[in-house]
């Protein structure tokens, strides 16, 4: 049976957990050779699927937060202390880990978008420095991984536009689009919601027919299109200094990460779609 706007509403903000829709669960290599690597060095994955009850409850989840700027807990100097640590970057936040790919730190003085391989080449160049392996059992092995698990972190939320939004948000301008009053504060648009049930409708109509794998390949190529102007329009939000903007873009985006995650992991057969973590 289809969702309808009343119910679907209720369901996509309903507060039941604590962890955020795109909050990775494990991270790994993306080179097969380097699965055996220490964790600090390996890079995020996809998180394992799940059901579309769970649309409701991740899109509008519960995420800790601070209050404050991420170096705010500790500084460069209390993670290295006297360990003689060398080539320790900034982390006054996740921006300053990262000069020479972004200089001029967050936008608007620097663009939204990333350039991807650039970013991920100096966090390979910043683990080479301080990977724990380099440095004896103790203390200075303890910073070392302490180190990594910062920067490590850090790459992975500006590696991907959405948590790079939601990142942006939330320390720059106090604006949490995961937290528990989200459902009230950062609502979706009627007109989305919308399109959320019309995919959800077309996949419960075509899902356990033979022409199914046909229309959800194009609901995914659709899908990608929405993401891609998605990620467009928080771009230039951002880029303007237009965070109400932002927000909006930001709110939406979460949800055809949700979609297009349950799409991926459809299979042939199945009525509904299933719901993952995004990476």
């Amino acid at each position: 049976m289809a969702f309808r706007a009343p119910s679907l509403a209720r369901n996509l903000c309903r507060q039941t957990t604590s962890r955020s829709l795109i909050t990775p669960t494990r991270s790994i290599s993306t080179n097969p050779t380097q699965r055996d690597a220490c964790k600090c060095c390996r890079l995020p994955t996809r998180a394992p699927a799940r059901t579309l009850a769970s649309l409701s409850r991740d899109i509008c989840s519960v995420s800790p937060v601070s209050g404050r700027r991420y170096a705010s807990t500790k500084s460069s100097a209390e993670l290295t202390g006297e360990s003689g640590i060398v080539g320790v970057p900034d982390i006054t936040n996740y921006y300053t880990i990262f000069p020479q790919t972004i200089p001029a730190g967050p936008p608007p003085a620097s663009p939204f978008s990333i350039s991807v391989s650039d970013l991920r080449r100096e966090f390979l160049q910043l683990q080479n420095k301080i990977h724990p392996d380099k440095y004896p059992s103790g203390d200075m092995k303890q910073h070392a991984e302490a180190l990594s698990a910062r920067i490590n972190e850090a790459y992975r939320t500006l590696a991907d536009p959405l948590q790079r939004a939601q990142y942006l948000l939330r320390e720059w301008h106090g604006i949490n689009v995961t937290a528990e009053d989200a459902a009230t504060k950062h609502a979706l648009d009627p007109e989305t919601l919308m399109e959320v049930m019309e995919v959800q409708e077309t996949i419960e109509e075509v899902g356990a027919t033979r022409e199914g794998e046909a229309e959800i390949n194009a609901l995914k190529v659709e899908n990608d299109g929405r993401i891609g102007v998605c990620v467009g329009a928080l771009a230039g939000s951002f880029d303007k200094g237009d965070i109400e903007a932002a927000r909006k873009e930001c709110i939406r985006l979460r949800f055809w990460y949700s979609v297009g995650e349950g799409l991926r992991e459809w299979e042939p057969g199945n009525t509904e779609i299933r719901l993952v973590h995004g990476s």
